[in-house]
C-alpha cells in the first residue's frame, strides 16, 4: 500500500518543495521515519529521525534564506528514489561558521533515499562541496 513509485515520488517532491524550499520542518514528522538515518549529514552524528534533520535544514535556511532545490532528474522505485537536484540561493546569513558573503550559489547534488512503510528511512547524498566552498570564497 505505502511503497508505490507514485507515492514515493510525491514524498520526494514534498520533501524538497515544502521542507527544504519553504522551511516547513514539521512535515518531516510524516515524511521520514522515527529512526531515519542520515548517512551524509552536514553535521557529525545527528540524532536519528526528524529531530536529527530539522536542525540541519534550519541551519541551511538561516545561512541561505532563499534556499531552493530544483529537481532536475528523479528516478523512483518502490524502495528507493534518486534525485539529482540543483541547490541555489544567496548566502546572507552565517552558515556552518562561515560569515555571510552575499554570494549566490548554485550546487549540484545527488540524493538517494530508501523508503520503508511510506516514509524515507535512509538518506545518502553527494554534493559538489568544493564547488560550494569556491563560490563562497572559502577556498
Amino acid at each position: 500500500m505505502y511503497n508505490t513509485a507514485r507515492n514515493n515520488q510525491k514524498i520526494i517532491e514534498s520533501y524538497f518543495k515544502e521542507v527544504w524550499n519553504k522551511g516547513k520542518l514539521d512535515l518531516l514528522d510524516n515524511l521520514i521515519t522515527a529512526d531515519y538515518i542520515n548517512h551524509s549529514p552536514s553535521t557529525p552524528n545527528p540524532p536519528p529521525g526528524p529531530e536529527g534533520l530539522k536542525p540541519i535544514i534550519a541551519e541551511m535556511r538561516r545561512g541561505i534564506p532563499d534556499l531552493n532545490y530544483e529537481i532536475k532528474d528523479l528516478v523512483v522505485t518502490r524502495e528507493k528514489a534518486v534525485a539529482r537536484v540543483l541547490m541555489t540561493g544567496t548566502h546572507t546569513g552565517e552558515l556552518w561558521g562561515i560569515k555571510p558573503t552575499g554570494k549566490k550559489i548554485h550546487v549540484n547534488q545527488i540524493n538517494i533515499e530508501h523508503f520503508r512503510n511510506g516514509r524515507i528511512a535512509e538518506h545518502w547524498r553527494v554534493t559538489e562541496e568544493l564547488n560550494l566552498m569556491k563560490q563562497l570564497g572559502v577556498v
